[in-house]
């Protein structure tokens, strides 16, 4: 079955209208700012719901900290910074204030993996999610494209408990339908298939689609799975892909170590059946200020390179 790709919208723009939604249906919903709300698409909140909007100016633990107290009382707040900051920045407050005690606070950022561009290496969160991996009771999603962001903001708005949500600053092609439907913890399979499986996640999800249409046209059958949920990771789906596939590639737009790749090689180590494996991502180095594409390619993140690892493991 061929997926079929369109032109999409950054993800950051689908957290901009969906907590404006989730804010004007839902007076606990709060939004925390860092000063860059422009950038992070709360402009319309903070004009439309005042009350509910708080900027704490460039002081990301301050953020946190105001956004645990909002917890405390019942609210929903979702802090929006930059992806770097979020993850490191505030990263003491949100494991002693918010992971700790297990309070309903929401980590928005964006920002992440190379999608700042020539932003620049201080601007390019490309250890983020891996970071938060090793804290307790934190969930982390990481939607591939606008509709299916739409559906993860709202889902963590209803999720119990702290979450990390990263966003893309540039626009990236869409798969989802306007309805579609997520559940925190469940993968989607885009693609059954019986030679080769790719696993990915966030914006890097087009690359792997368009992977998966061009191997199943050479005669490989390929199952394509988006992992949205980083944690908890959809155990069960890696685990039925182990055992039905002859190798599985994850692909991503985040450091090799202890990103998703890691996550999938973990469940793979322990796993009863074997396959081979491959991760794709970003090498173990800094960002670099330069179009997003040449950073893609510079790492190995392209359609051609998943193709061709592909093959390669399966012959």
């Amino acid at each position: 079955m061929k997926l079929e790709l369109r032109e999409g919208r950054a993800t950051r723009e689908a957290y901009g209208e969906a907590i404006l939604e989730l804010g004007q249906k839902n007076p606990k919903i709060y939004v925390v700012d860092c000063d860059i709300g422009k950038s992070c698409k709360t402009v319309p909140f903070s004009q439309q719901l005042p009350q509910q909007h708080v900027n704490v100016g460039i002081a990301e633990q301050n953020a946190c900290d105001v956004a645990a107290g909002l917890a405390t009382c019942g609210k929903i707040p979702f802090v929006t910074t930059y992806a770097v900051f979020g993850s490191m920045r505030m990263l003491e407050q949100i494991r002693q204030e918010v992971c700790y005690t297990h309070l309903n606070v929401k980590i928005a950022c964006y920002h992440g993996g190379f999608t700042p561009a020539n932003d620049g290496a201080s601007h390019q969160g490309i250890e983020d999610y891996g970071i938060f991996r090793t804290i307790p009771n934190m969930s982390i999603l990481a939607p591939g494209d606008y509709e299916s962001t739409y559906a993860c903001v709202k889902a963590a708005a209803e999720f119990d408990g702290p979450v990390y949500l990263r966003f893309t600053r540039d626009s990236v092609p869409s798969l989802y339908q306007s309805d579609c439907k997520i559940e925190i913890g469940k993968a989607n399979i885009l693609n059954e298939g019986s030679d080769v499986t790719i696993i990915t996640a966030g914006d890097i999800l087009s690359k792997s689609v368009e992977a998966c249409n061009e191997l199943e046209k050479q005669g490989i059958s390929t199952r394509s799975i988006d992992m949205f949920t980083i944690k908890p990771l959809d155990v069960a789906a890696v685990e039925r892909a182990i055992k039905e596939t002859k190798a599985i590639i994850t692909v991503e737009d985040h450091n090799i170590i202890n990103g998703l790749g890691s996550a999938v090689g973990e469940i793979i180590a322990e796993s009863e059946n074997s396959c081979r494996f491959k991760r794709i991502g970003i090498q173990d180095q800094f960002g670099e200020s330069a179009p997003y594409e040449r950073l893609l390619i510079k790492n190995g993140i392209t359609v051609d390179n998943i193709v061709s690892t592909a093959k390669k493991m399966i012959e």
